[in-house]
């Protein structure tokens, strides 16, 4: 039987599992047994499925099944050895795992009105991540914000109290109510989450199919992030990782060769909409020299645009671009000309940081009429997110407004060699996540390590002071610190040889399937499952943090 719920942007669907269950090793019970959850995002996203030599983007549904019953209603001879031990009912191990969760919006679930009003610059980062970790269920976080996307991973100890705090927090930083962007968000967890980022970092979850620029903003997530209180062990992990990831597969599948970017989409739409007679005389003007603006300046300069205005803030970049495009006439002006500039512009492009719009209709209006030449009307290839041409400009009948979603047009060309190249990128994303699981998993044996330490800690103190008070209130300081000493001696040797059977880095499944057995002895021999748990102590820590 099964029964839907939806809770934080996710459907559950709860199905309860009786004795009429088909396979034989299946525990017999004579009423309803236990509750499997399947949690499954609202909202899809586009994943690249790889049937029968054929690689298409398709939206997909990724689910999770979290039940003892329904894992051990599988044939024991399917299953590892490592399998076989994480879900074993007895076994405190899968309680004690804190979740990696990604929630945002991308430019394949929301439109970029939405994006926009959600997006964080890139010097807030390190203050958002802060934010996040100082709430009750979030213990660690990184946050990644392009033009194309606004995502934020965090590990939760907590998962569904976690996502509800973490959208809150969105929806406060934001001013935008749950309501409006949660139809538009994505809510994915742990190996899902893991995968989702590699093929970001990868390229192959960008508009456009392979681009570059994608990687290097994963790579300003973890400089940024370095000392940040809250960018921790595990998502500092997960980001170099994908980073690695990004880096072999543009290596081994040269999915990147003849991919566009957005910036050279921009120019390749901009070139669509006007007269190919006008390509090389049409007055360009392109708005920031940054990353975005670079970018432009120089594909227009590979489509034989010899002249262009350049608005910046300081002369410093353009002054550098008009040495490395020799040929090319790049003429400054500062942003206080910018509307004078523009009313002798055909093309603008526009990619500055301004979180207001730099352009509104009352800028617009006025502007004196584009030749017929270039087609009557003047363009606007806006891509940064924020927009940094109002909403209120395309109303006009003078102009037509273009932003980082109108591109899609552009990047469909070529596309289907860089599918090809997708196939097999994700061959190594599926080795990568192996790999990264199986480190990850190498780390679940510290809240077993922390437990039998604090249990012979205990013994050690305990014992200590029975000691101490036989031994009489007269004995020397020098003593008392003697004892204290050999007591410590004696637990930590006794200790060495279980803890260096807790520890392996992960690299290889045969060593970690031993090291996770031994963590499951040492819990039953010294009843560590009873102990608390490491979570709970983390959750009860920070709520009487915050409460202070």
């Amino acid at each position: 039987m099964a029964v839907s719920s939806t809770f934080a942007g996710v459907k559950l669907e709860t199905f309860l599992l009786t004795n009429n269950s088909t396979n034989s090793s299946a525990p017999r019970s004579s009423s309803p047994s236990q509750i499997g959850i399947s949690c499954k995002p609202t909202r899809t996203r586009r994943t690249l499925i790889v049937e029968r030599g054929r690689a298409s983007f398709n939206p997909t549904i990724r689910c999770e099944a979290v039940s003892d019953l329904m894992v051990q209603t599988a044939s024991s001879s399917s299953l590892s050895a490592l399998e076989l031990l994480k879900t074993s009912a007895a076994d405190r191990y899968t309680k004690e795992r804190s979740s990696i969760v990604a929630i945002g919006l991308s430019v394949h679930t929301a439109p970029v009105e939405m994006r926009e009003k959600l997006a964080i610059p890139e010097a807030e980062w390190p203050r958002a991540i802060q934010e996040l970790c100082s709430l009750n269920h979030i213990e660690e976080a990184a946050v990644l914000s392009t033009c194309n996307r606004m995502e934020i991973y965090v590990v939760a100890l907590s998962q569904h109290r976690g996502v509800k705090e973490v959208t809150e927090w969105m929806s406060k930083t934001s001013g935008i109510p749950v309501s409006e962007f949660c139809q538009h968000q994505f809510l994915l967890y742990n190996k899902d989450a893991t995968q989702h980022l590699f093929e970001v970092s990868a390229g192959l979850d960008s508009l456009v199919l392979g681009e570059g620029q994608i990687l290097a903003q994963v790579k300003q997530v973890v400089k940024l992030g370095q000392g940040v209180l809250g960018f921790g062990r595990i998502i500092s992990g997960l980001f170099k990782h994908a980073i690695t990831v990004g880096k072999r597969i543009r290596t081994e599948t040269n999915i990147a060769a003849g991919a566009v970017s957005v910036s050279s989409a921009a120019v390749e739409l901009a070139l669509m909409k006007i007269p190919e007679s006008s390509h090389s005389t049409a007055r360009m003007l392109v708005i920031g020299a940054g990353k975005m603006g670079k970018l432009v300046i120089k594909h227009l300069a590979a489509k034989r645009c010899t002249k262009m205005v350049v608005v910046n803030r300081s002369e410093e970049r353009v002054a550098a671009l008009r040495e490395e495009l020799e040929g090319v006439e790049i003429i400054y002006k500062p942003l206080s000309e910018m509307l004078n500039c523009a009313a002798e512009a055909d093309v603008i492009f526009t990619s500055t940081a301004s979180e207001a719009p730099l352009f509104l209709k009352e800028h617009v209006m006025d502007l004196p009429p584009v030749g017929p030449d270039v087609g009557g009307l003047r363009l606007f290839i806006d891509i940064s997110v924020p927009r940094n041409v109002g909403s209120c400009v395309k109303d006009l009948e003078t102009v037509r407004v273009f932003n980082v979603d109108d591109l899609k047009e552009v990047v469909a060309a070529n596309k289907e060699d860089r599918l090809r190249k997708a196939m097999e990128a994700q061959a190594i994303i599926t080795e990568e996540l192996k790999q990264f699981e199986a480190w990850r998993d190498s780390l679940e044996t510290v809240p077993t390590i922390k437990k039998l330490r604090a249990y012979a800690e205990r013994i050690r103190v305990a014992e200590l002071e029975k000691c101490l008070s036989k031994m009489g209130d007269g004995i020397s300081k020098k003593t008392r610190k003697a004892v204290d000493d050999l007591s410590r001696g004696i637990v930590n040797k006794l200790l060495h040889g279980p803890m260096q059977h807790l520890r392996c880095d992960g690299s290889d499944n045969r060593t970690l399937n031993e090291t996770l057995e031994n963590m499951h002895a040492l819990n039953r021999m010294f009843s560590l499952e009873t102990e608390i748990s490491v979570l709970e102590e983390k959750i009860r820590a920070k709520i009487e943090q915050n409460q202070k």
